[in-house]
């Protein structure tokens, strides 16, 4: 990578020795800063207006505003200053985690936008600064932007703390350049990293797949099959049984000792909520919450058994499975399974049955998307039933299995990780002047 011929003290803290002939500005000296006026009610949306409307849910997870962004606002009831041309930034000016904050975007789109709330327009003076390189500038300053951030739970920043930034840039000639550069090689990045993880979505799926041919048919391809009267799973291998859940299972629910009394949370009992429940083995690592034998007696939270398998019961996790590898007590909105002493039953082939069974446990859910599904109903819930040497020989073949898949999504999600810091740091080293870009 090349380097500029000769460098110079920025001045500014957090941006140390900057190429000689760059020059320095307060952010708002290239530009204009405006905040959006209020968020769009839904009312307002239309298929059709004067503007593409910039809801700050959608503006928070995009760096490019393009043809996805498909909804209108018309624009009577906002200032005209907050209109949005293409080349403009839009900075995030709140969020919900400090990491997050100052999330930024550009426009790239011909028509007309408009910024709605908990959102900064930045309007760059097009004879100084090249929009598309300011954006990724700000890519390079988000974290001296969390130097202000106010709140604890919702952080934010402000107009004026966006003007305590100051940046270097050189001409505009070499900022087009430089912008046109960074186009280049950070959409081969994200090219490569859109492969990779498509390429996980095709191991989930496979894992998906092996799970629930494996459960409902078992492991001999040669095997005679009967109807088994369960609408979801069809056919299964002959000398199977069908029970219930509440044939061979016990069911515990929990619940969640008062946050107002402190004496219940000091403590080394391991409590988890049903957030926890993640469609996989539940670790003793992901406890982050302990509550003391007092809270224990007092309220209704219960210990479950290390073996035990989970599913949620509201919410977003609704329907999630978990294998539980430790004892611990669990909240409300989640029912912990145990085999029956009576039964030769293996929690683990019911951990990887239940999994194939989400979707039909889903269609108990009642109350919408943040309803639920009740204990009943999973007792009730109809099941395979093979041997229990059966039940063995499937656990064996898909832990071995599904371990190798997920050795190689990690793999993959490490690529990924690598790819996107790549990225990250290419881009504060060429916005920084630290390589140098030809403009000739």
């Amino acid at each position: 990578m090349m380097k500029y011929d000769s460098y110079k003290d920025s001045g500014i803290d957090w941006l140390s020795n900057v190429p000689s002939h760059w020059n320095t500005y307060r952010l708002d000296w290239t530009g204009f800063l405006i905040r959006g006026n209020t968020g769009f009610k839904k009312d307002e949306l239309q298929d059709k207006g004067e503007y593409i409307a910039l809801q700050y849910g959608k503006t928070y997870q995009v760096d490019e505003i393009n043809d996805a962004f498909q909804f209108f606002v018309n624009g009577k009831f906002f200032k005209k200053d907050q209109i949005v041309n293409q080349g403009d930034v839009i900075f995030i000016s709140t969020s919900e985690t400090i990491e997050d904050l100052g999330h930024s975007c550009f426009y790239n789109r011909n028509d007309l936008g408009l910024i709605g709330g908990e959102q900064i327009l930045f309007k760059p003076n097009r004879k100084l600064v090249c929009g598309k390189f300011l954006y990724y500038y700000s890519k390079n300053f988000s974290a001296e932007l969390r130097k202000y951030a106010t709140g604890l739970k919702v952080y934010r920043f402000s107009i004026d703390d966006l003007k305590q930034i100051f940046i270097a840039i050189p001409s505009l000639d070499e900022q087009t350049a430089i912008a046109e550069y960074l186009d280049t090689k950070t959409q081969a990045i994200d090219q490569r990293v859109s492969l990779l993880e498509k390429k996980i979505g095709y191991y989930q799926e496979l894992r998906k797949s092996l799970i629930n041919e494996t459960v409902t048919k078992g492991l001999d391809k040669n095997v005679k099959l009967k109807d088994s009267g369960i609408d979801w799973i069809g056919q299964i291998p002959e000398h199977w049984e069908v029970k219930r859940i509440k044939d061979i299972f016990s069911t515990l629910a929990g619940g969640t000792p008062s946050t107002q009394n402190q004496e219940y949370w000091i403590g080394n009992i391991p409590w988890i909520p049903s957030g926890k429940v993640q469609n996989n083995d539940v670790l003793i690592e992901s406890v982050e919450e302990y509550i003391s034998d007092l809270a224990l007696r007092e309220s209704s939270t219960k210990i479950a058994k290390k073996n035990s398998v989970l599913i949620a019961l509201t919410g977003a996790t609704c329907s999630n499975i978990g294998y539980l590898t430790f004892d611990t007590t669990i909240n409300q909105s989640i029912v912990a399974l145990y085999p029956q002493k009576r039964n030769q039953t293996l929690s683990r082939f019911y951990f990887y049955f239940l999994m194939s069974a989400k979707e039909k446990i889903r269609t108990y859910m009642t109350g919408g998307a943040q309803g639920g599904i009740n204990q009943e109903d999973v007792r009730f819930l109809d099941i395979v039933y093979p041997s229990k040497e059966e039940q063995e020989e499937i656990v064996k073949f898909l832990d071995a299995k599904l371990d190798t898949i997920a050795k190689i999504i990690t793999n993959i999600q490490t690529q990924i990780t690598t790819l996107k810091e790549l990225r990250k740091t290419l881009i504060n080293d060429v916005v920084t002047g630290k390589i140098k870009v030809s403009h000739e």
